[in-house]
């Protein structure tokens, strides 16, 4: 009895040591909260899995950032991506929708403004090029003497940030 408390010593130890770095880990890569916290949740239950069928871990704190990561991957494999519009004008009101359409085109066009004006002038440059001019990634690339994996990034980033930026507001405008 006294090994399986000590067992369960040791689980609890390593939750508390690395509960808050394997947390912010997972939410730097998964987008919901929800998500990364059902990642944790099933990191630690592998953890405590393990733990009973083998000796206790010497590098436990490396063994769950791999489980994790191997979770992350696990979920954006189930997650199917959500076909994007053609252009940001598909995802407006149409201008010809009457007054409440034509309102609400310009709340989103002011806020749109407003994200990309947050962004740092590169990652803003790459997405205005690409997703409003309709330049392909490897003109970016020419223009700015910069790799196309540079440029995808920097891309990556602006949505990212413009997608939680503009969460609430798409969700209010689908109501």
């Amino acid at each position: 009895m006294e090994a399986a408390l000590t067992r369960n010593e040791q689980i609890a130890q390593t939750f508390q040591r690395e509960r808050g770095r394997l947390r912010n880990f997972i939410l730097s890569r998964v987008a919901n909260s929800g998500d990364a916290d059902d990642i944790l949740q099933d990191v630690f239950y592998e953890l405590v899995e393990a733990w009973n069928v083998v000796e206790p871990f010497e590098h436990a704190s490396a063994w769950l950032f791999r489980v994790a990561t191997n979770r992350i991957i696990d979920l954006f494999r189930r997650k199917k991506p959500e076909p994007l519009p053609d252009t940001i004008e598909d995802l407006l009101p149409s201008a010809d929708g009457g007054p409440e359409a034509e309102y609400a085109r310009g709340v989103l066009l002011d806020e749109l403004d407003a994200a990309l004006d947050e962004l740092p002038a590169a990652q803003r440059e790459a997405f205005v090029a690409h997703e409003i001019q309709g330049r392909s990634m490897k003109e970016i690339a020419a223009e700015t003497g910069v790799s196309v994996n540079t440029v995808l990034s920097r891309k990556h980033y602006a949505v990212m940030h413009l997608r939680k930026r503009l969460q609430a507001i798409y969700e209010e405008y689908e109501k």
